[in-house]
């Protein structure tokens, strides 16, 4: 029995030890290039005809590659309409932007060549700030509007009112890993790609749109990246095709790695978000009315942003009802780099809004924002669905919250914190709550389909191939526990291969959090299928029914009483080879019951919800600012985990990553919209100091699960990072300020606290 054991990742050890190779450790072939992009300097301008000789003419430079090179077309964009250039051509907008490509023996010579470029760049007046594009109505994309009810009319009528405003700031992905990919041309025209990505596929495609083939001749393959987090969902795929561009140009081999620097400066962020709400409620503190406007910085262009607002929106009220409601979604367009997927996808600034608003309703009335946060749960007595009609379990939403209260010790730890605050003048300790229900499907309706390749070898070995990637967050062992749960063998047996578009194609992104739940199902399908035959053999040589023959304990046997009859799975899986039956197959699944009318902005695009809630003890030195997060408590619907020990990580991670962005992980540009965060000495990220010392994790025990996820789980990978919004709320419970923009860094707080004394 696999499934549900606390089984190691199935690298853990090579990536201790460094025996995990990743793309810049495998061997380089014979002739390989170095690339590296010229950035451009400024955030806009009009680029004049690059002059490319000096470069040309350094020791090592092999070729210098710009737009007017490229065979195919000259757009990276995911949606293919256009908007984003692999290379600018005329206008450059934004700092970072890669203008050309210097290919050189060595990477070093690579990098001097590039570095000697120097762009003419008639400069043009930048749109830097978020709140100057919402006044221009500089948008991206015609805004996003879901409504229920007469919003307007229910404001007008609550017997009391509020309205708030905020902001929250990006986040930079900062795998360990940086964007690298290697091209290796081969025979008619055919170039293979070794990519870091989550979304091989959309390599290929954007690969062959660049060099003007078919899709069939980039076959791309990825075994393991050192991080992801969304950043390799898109950004990717415009540098394996930059690769797979000098590639062709040059007829060698061509491997493209950025340095943190030009990582930093070259891809998206996190979208910041500004926020502004209306609400009325009565003074029970049951809200009655929400018109809210939640406005995402998308940068200079589309990129993955629609589908980032779409998610914002589509859980702004979180799992809270409010009978009236209008919430408007918008993409401003600044001359920033793009913004792009990152972890939660959008959900973590959408499920802010309730936050502020529970807040506030809770300082009108004189409740706590615990009496605000149950009073308005979605579930009776309230209403059960969405503003945009899918369905929210009530009861698993106030279990998940008065199971991590009582772990929490709520009451008691109040009383505490209280007796403390009362005895330090400046230190300020605060308690901070959150609970959530998160959306698990991709908001795009034909990304939720997998594919899965199994084949079992005559001496009982299995192969397993699927359309996931494995980006360090144990989706290739939960796969691998699938199949060898299928076939009742151990787990040793599952040889797991590098994710290929050769041999499953078409594959959706590793995001979304969907990885197990598609490519689970997708090789559970393909095994079942092979299992299936193997049994026909079985029971034709016993002659028993097919539904008698059993698959466990690295046997096949006989379900009859007083029947011993029984064979390794290894002697069958030969007996199979000596009849002719087929051991190889093809798994595909497509998610069911998901649907969206982007017309009405109603539907259920979401195959279901999972379930968290947190608390969060913080402590406030509120002479610096600065803070620690003492204690968490964290309980997490995970279904009928797949893998504990794995889902465990997963939980504390995205708990860390959270708190990243809200507290420490500040994006800045300068007055010239040249970004300033460029590494580990302008850009911090969390370290071990920043976990909190007491750091209490749950499996939620006996939860409810679908029957129609593989074997009942739920997703994992995205909702924890959401329970870090506990945080937020602990740090405003210990200041007691209205306002605290995002990332509450040391700064923002002493800033809060001295609006609060004005």
């Amino acid at each position: 029995m696999t499934i549900g054991a606390p089984i190691p990742h199935d690298s853990a050890l090579a990536h201790a030890t460094g025996a995990a190779r990743f793309a810049d450790d495998l061997a380089e072939p014979p002739g390989l290039l170095h690339g590296a992009l010229v950035l451009s300097p400024v955030a806009h301008g009009l680029l004049a005809a690059l002059d490319t000789a000096t470069a040309r003419a350094l020791p090592g430079v092999v070729a210098v590659l710009t737009a007017a090179d490229i065979p195919g077309a000259n757009d990276v964009s995911p949606s293919g309409k256009g908007g984003e250039t692999l290379f600018a051509e005329r206008t450059v907008e934004h700092h970072g932007q890669p203008i050309a490509l210097v290919l050189a023996e060595t990477r070093d010579a690579a990098l001097r060549a590039a570095a000697a470029l120097e762009p003419a760049i008639a400069p043009l007046p930048a749109l830097l700030d978020a709140e100057e594009a919402l006044a221009h109505q500089a948008y991206l994309m015609p805004p996003q509007v879901i409504a229920r009810g007469d919003a307007e009319h229910a404001l007008d009528a609550a017997p009391l009112r509020a309205e708030g405003s905020f902001r929250s700031g990006g986040q930079e992905h900062f795998y360990l890993e940086s964007q690298i990919a290697v091209a290796t041309p081969g025979e008619d025209g055919e170039i293979a790609i070794t990519s870091s990505t989550q979304h091989p596929t959309e390599v290929q495609h954007i690969a062959a749109r660049v060099l003007g083939c078919d899709f069939n001749r980039i076959p791309v393959t990825c075994r393991r990246m050192g991080g992801g987090f969304g950043g390799k969902e898109s950004n990717a795929s415009w540098v394996a095709a930059a690769a797979a561009f000098g590639a062709q140009a040059t007829g060698r081999p061509v491997k493209l790695r950025l340095a943190r620097k030009a990582d930093m400066a070259a891809t998206g962020k996190r979208h910041p978000f500004l926020f502004r709400w209306r609400a009325g409620f009565d003074a029970d503190g049951r809200i009655l009315a929400l018109d809210a406007t939640l406005a995402a910085d998308g940068g200079h262009s589309l990129d993955l942003t629609p589908g980032v607002v779409f998610r914002a929106i589509t859980h702004a009220l979180n799992c809270y009802d409010v009978p009236a409601v209008k919430l408007t979604a918008l993409a401003l367009r600044t001359n920033t780099v793009s913004h792009t997927a990152f972890r939660g996808f959008g959900g973590p600034q959408g499920v802010l809004l309730m936050e502020d608003v529970i807040r506030g309703v809770a300082r009108a009335t004189g409740h706590t924002p615990e009496e605000v946060r149950e009073r308005n749960f979605a579930g009776a007595p309230n209403g059960g669905e969405t503003p945009y009609g899918q369905a929210l379990e009530g009861d698993l939403i106030r279990r998940v919250w008065a199971e991590c209260r009582a772990d929490a010790g709520w009451e008691a730890r109040r009383q505490e914190i209280a007796a403390f605050n009362a005895a330090h003048p400046y230190l300020r300790r605060g308690l901070g709550s959150f609970v959530l229900a998160f959306g698990i499907s991709f908001g795009v309706r034909h990304l939720n389909q997998a594919g899965a390749l199994v084949h079992v070898y005559a001496d009982g070995s299995i192969r397993l191939n699927h359309g996931g990637t494995e980006m360090g967050q144990g989706l290739n062992i939960k796969v691998a526990q699938v199949v060898a749960e299928t076939f009742g063998v151990p787990l040793h047996r599952v040889r797991i291969t590098a994710t290929s578009t050769a041999e499953v194609p078409n594959t959706a992104p590793t995001a979304a959090s969907t990885g197990s739940d598609l490519n689970g199902w997708a090789a559970h399908l393909a095994a079942g299928t092979i299992r299936g035959r193997m049994a026909g053999v079985a029971a034709a040589l016993w002659e028993v029914p097919v539904e008698a023959i059993v698959f466990a304990g690295n046997r096949v046997f006989v379900d009859r009483p007083g029947d011993n009859r029984a064979m390794e799975f290894g002697e069958l899986a030969h007996r199979c080879w000596i009849e002719r039956v087929s051991l190889s197959a093809t798994g595909f699944y497509r998610t069911p019951d998901i649907h969206w009318d982007a017309q009405a902005m109603r539907g259920e695009p979401f195959f279901y919800f999972s379930y968290g809630a947190s608390v969060v003890e913080v402590v406030v030195d509120t002479l610096t600012g600065e803070h620690r997060v003492l204690r968490a408590d964290l309980v997490q619907d995970a279904g009928r985990s797949l893998n504990p020990a794995v889902d465990r990580g997963q939980i504390e991670g995205a708990f860390v990553q959270g708190l990243g962005w809200l507290t420490c992980e500040e994006l800045h540009w300068d007055e010239q919209g040249r970004q300033r965060t460029l590494g580990p000495s302008t850009y911090k990220i969390p370290g071990s100091r920043d976990v909190p010392p007491a750091f209490k994790v749950r499996l939620l025990s006996a939860a409810p699960a679908r029957a129609d996820t593989i074997f009942r789980s739920k997703a994992v990978g995205e909702p924890p990072l959401m329970l870090a919004t506990a945080v937020w709320n602990a740090l405003k419970d210990a200041t007691g300020v209205e306002r605290l923009d995002l990332p509450a860094t040391p700064e923002r707080v002493l800033m809060a606290l001295a609006a609060k004394a004005r």
